[in-house]
């Protein structure tokens, strides 16, 4: 199951990496959600327009089928312009009680006003198996 945005176009250029995901865990973190994986995202604008990215939506799934959609402006607080040949890269975290799969996407103007976005592969955040 793929993500599918209905609003705007795919702007051909602009891609999502997942650069690493970090796996956390401390005894201060409540008992339903013990792990925190740390992700780091860089978007880098190959197209020939410059991007202002608007918002994010994720989409995370557990391996019993449950979903969870998190939707909001901005990302980590910023709408981030990133003209051709940029990148911007950031992290961000998720508490879980097991593991999970998230993907999504994030949107965004062009600077001549199209509506874009842009996919955020599917990538897991599987906790270590603990030692017997």
């Amino acid at each position: 199951m793929g993500y599918v945005q209905s609003t705007g176009k795919e702007l051909l250029g602009l891609r999502v990496t997942v650069d690493k995901v970090v796996h956390h865990r401390d005894a201060n973190f409540p008992a339903e959600t013990p792990h925190a994986f740390v992700y780091f995202l860089t978007i880098s604008n190959l197209s020939q327009e410059t991007v202002k990215l608007l918002g994010r939506k994720w989409i995370i799934r557990a391996p019993d089928g449950t979903m969870e959609i998190v939707e909001g402006d901005g990302i980590v607080g910023e709408t981030p312009t990133i003209p051709p040949g940029e990148s911007f890269s950031y992290n961000s975290y998720h508490l879980a009680g097991g593991p999970l799969t998230a993907e999504g996407a994030f949107h965004g103007t062009t600077q001549s006003g199209d509506r874009v976005f842009v996919r955020i592969p599917a990538f897991a955040m599987t906790p270590p198996t603990s030692p017997s």
